[in-house]
């Protein structure tokens, strides 16, 4: 912030709500927030930052003179992603509203330049780890079979299963990772885990976590486990992560959770695990190719949960990226370093 002159412009570049803008203005008085909403996409649900617009001759030249004039940008510009360094020159920081913002960031080439890019890492903590113990629950409670008979009104008593004491493994004990872990311990299950470097040490952290294996024993970790979540990224050493050697290495019966990203698994592995019975059941937040195409095999199979990649989308998940921003935001104005910096080795 050395040699600055004037306050830092800062353009809130997806929807926001109002108060949410306001909180910001009042946590950071040395900086400039911008917000015109009109020039926006309108969101299609809570949170939806993800949205296109098509704007006016006007309205466009009108934007890009926001960008133009920008320092830092409260999450992208989905409309000019690749040309962000030409059309927003003076853009020293990008806070993002996504945790897995790598490949995005590859495919642009943004990677490459100065910019600072910080992620919402931790944010969608809570409700991917519900969704994944929503996951473990539907398949464990029958809710395909409850479904099924009560579309055709039958009237017929079965037997389900309880998670109390069963394993699960959570491939990527990082922050959703652990989350899971503790909403899973509070469920009685008996929860092993692997990350990418080493293992949780803090004893506040790894409290959930009862068996952690190296990442080269992924096959021995998954082996042991009634249902496997995966809670990693996508980077090159991630994609494939999960093949028909690790499938086949899973409890036949097993259920696979995927929070992580698509190309972490092979889906043509997983259809015939689902097939054959090697799996149970799949719920399936993320695919290799989004939106999954109509005539993927994944949306009819009986023993597959399909989510459109909003098991991460909560209502409050504004509150908490404005509280993160607003954090980040007293830091850069005091010359601090940022939260969840983006490591383009890592790709997280």
């Amino acid at each position: 912030m050395t040699g600055r002159t004037s306050p830092p412009r800062v353009l809130i570049a997806s929807y926001l709500e109002p108060h949410h803008v306001e909180g910001i203005r009042a946590a950071a008085p040395g900086a400039e927030v911008v917000y015109e909403p009109s020039l926006l996409p309108a969101p299609r649900y809570p949170a939806d930052h993800y949205n296109t617009i098509q704007r006016s001759p006007d309205d466009e030249r009108r934007w890009r003179a926001l960008l133009a004039g920008a320092d830092v940008l409260f999450d992208f510009d989905h409309g000019h992603l690749a040309e962000l360094p030409a059309v927003a020159p003076r853009v020293r920081w990008v806070q993002a509203t996504s945790a897995g913002i790598g490949q995005l960031l590859r495919r642009t080439g943004l990677d490459r330049t100065e910019i600072i890019f910080t992620t919402a890492s931790g944010v969608h903590a809570v409700p991917l780890a519900e969704f994944a113990a929503l996951a473990m629950l539907y398949f464990a409670k029958q809710v395909p079979l409850m479904l099924l008979q009560q579309g055709a009104h039958r009237w017929q008593r079965f037997a389900g299963s309880e998670l109390r004491g069963r394993t699960v493994a959570i491939v990527g004990l990082g922050k959703i990772g652990l989350e899971v872990a503790r909403v899973s311990r509070a469920l009685g299950l008996r929860v092993t885990g692997t990350r990418r470097r080493g293992t949780v040490h803090d004893a506040e952290t790894a409290a959930g976590v009862d068996v952690q294996r190296p990442i080269g024993e992924l096959r021995e970790l998954v082996a042991d486990a009634d249902y496997v979540v995966l809670a990693v990224p996508h980077t090159t050493e991630t994609e494939g992560l999960i093949g028909a050697a690790e499938l086949a290495a899973m409890r036949r019966g097993a259920v696979l959770v995927n929070i992580g990203r698509g190309k972490v698994v092979d889906e043509l592995a997983l259809i015939e695990a689902l097939r054959s019975g090697q799996l149970a059941g799949a719920a399936l937040d993320v695919f290799i190719q989004e939106p999954l195409p109509p005539e993927s095999l994944l949306w009819d199979m009986p023993n597959v949960l399909v989510s459109p990649h909003s098991a991460s989308t909560a209502d409050s998940e504004n509150a908490k990226l404005t509280d993160l921003f607003c954090e980040n935001l007293r830091r850069y104005l005091a010359g601090q370093p940022l939260m969840n910096v983006y490591d383009r080795e890592r790709g997280y």
